[in-house]
């Protein structure tokens, strides 16, 4: 449907018919929560037995793992994750269940410490991080809190768009790292291709201390289909640029948020140099934690299996709200798009500039809560104030089919408003 080529009193007709649609259920008062990609009960109910696997004789053998020690983690598990994504040993840091707490602190060791050698970012003038849009908005957080200034980067199907950030990263010495989702990218879903992995790279950089926080939350969390992602660690390698990447990803998805193990991969120099910092900061993790995961997660194969479980619970409630989008708006609207996420958590939605903020706040008057307009950009600031971030994992089924329609009455009526506000 075109709604920019209604006239007048067209708009003015079907927002009469909307309001009242809007008024309706918004007196029904719902508490529906679409804002957050947490796992719902029934995915967290996959790893009750997590605990079970652990065995008298797996807690009291040596080593002893109810002790202090092995900082990097315990070779179990971290064999089946260098099998799962394709590094050494030493190539390996597994530690507690919050892959964002270890972006934090390579961060904060960048800006304090510097990067094996290099000037510690505190002590530069000026600190530049490029930020793919729409993207996390936990990332964009930790930049802001250490004052980095953030330069936003346009995405498409394949990704960020590399001529830009080629452009700044040869040119500014300033330009010290990016954020990176690389597969079913938050919140759009999508997976970088083989060529933007490989020119992220290869690209030569001014500052010899760039790096790319390489988060790969979403590593096995197809919705169906498994769609590769390039290893771009062995692209680092084989281009000479070894020590670029840091690669971050956790089990907060697949096993539990509050009691996982998360990961950091890099080159063997900068996971030396992070064991180094570490060594102050922590006598190791929670090993029987880990061992808990080793004994449960057991090889790559058997986390496959364990998340086509995940995504028999994840898929029906996207291939719903995709479907309830195209039956209201159909695949073509001039005030309403979306990109259908070829796995994550997340569905980006743009509705028409100028609206996003009205949406979201017509939404909660109405009893359902989205995740705040412009979360996607650095600072919260979406110039257009356009998209929108749904995240259909928490709610059941039951929930999302009162949730849609009430979202599509949002959007419509919001988009109303401001066409109505433009013909004046």
């Amino acid at each position: 449907m075109q709604f920019k080529s209604l006239s007048v009193k067209e708009l003015k007709d079907m927002y009469e018919v909307v309001s009242l649609e809007y008024d309706r259920i918004a007196a029904q008062g719902a508490k529906l929560d679409i804002s957050r990609g947490k796992p719902c009960r029934e995915q967290l109910d996959l790893s009750v037995g997590i605990f079970d696997a652990l065995k008298p004789e797996d807690v009291f053998s040596e080593p002893d793992y109810r002790n202090y020690g092995m900082i990097d983690g315990i070779p179990e598990l971290k064999k089946i994750i260098c099998d799962c994504i394709g590094v050494k040993n030493d190539q390996l840091i597994v530690a507690g269940n919050a892959s964002l707490n270890l972006m934090y602190d390579t961060i904060q060791r960048l800006m304090q410490f510097g990067l094996r050698g290099n000037t510690p970012w505190n002590k530069c003038e000026n600190i530049k991080f490029l930020c793919p849009v729409p993207g996390y908005d936990r990332h964009f957080a930790i930049t802001e809190l250490f004052g980095i200034e953030m330069i936003s980067i346009p995405m498409d199907e394949n990704g960020p768009d590399v001529d830009i950030i080629e452009d700044y990263v040869r040119n500014d010495a300033s330009v010290k790292g990016m954020w990176c989702v690389p597969k079913y990218s938050n919140p759009t879903g999508i997976v970088y291709s083989d060529q933007v992995v490989k020119k992220l790279a290869r690209m030569k950089t001014a500052a010899p201390d760039f790096v790319i926080m390489w988060d790969n939350a979403y590593f096995v969390h197809d919705l169906g289909v498994d769609y590769p992602l390039l290893d771009i660690l062995a692209e680092c390698r084989a281009a000479g640029t070894d020590g670029r990447v840091f690669e971050f990803g956790s089990t907060s998805k697949i096993t539990f948020p509050g009691a996982g193990i998360a990961f950091v991969a890099s080159s063997e120099d900068n996971i030396a140099w992070m064991k180094k910092l570490m060594g102050y900061q922590t006598i190791g993790p929670d090993k029987l934690v880990q061992l808990a995961h080793a004994r449960f997660l057991q090889s790559p194969e058997h986390i496959k299996e364990h998340m086509r479980k995940h995504a028999a619970i994840m898929a029906p409630k996207f291939n719903y709200l995709l479907q309830t989008f195209e039956d209201t708006f159909g695949k073509d609207c001039d005030v309403f798009r979306w990109i259908k996420p070829k796995g994550g958590y997340f569905i980006s939605v743009n509705v028409y500039n100028g609206c996003a903020k009205r949406v979201v706040q017509l939404c909660k008057n109405a009893g359902l809560t989205l995740t705040g307009a412009g979360a996607t950009f650095p600072l919260k600031h979406d110039d257009n104030d356009s998209n929108l971030r749904i995240a259909p994992s928490y709610a059941t089924l039951d929930d999302l089919h009162k949730a849609a329609p009430l979202l599509m009455v949002c959007v419509k009526k919001a988009v109303l408003e401001k066409l109505l506000a433009e013909n004046k």
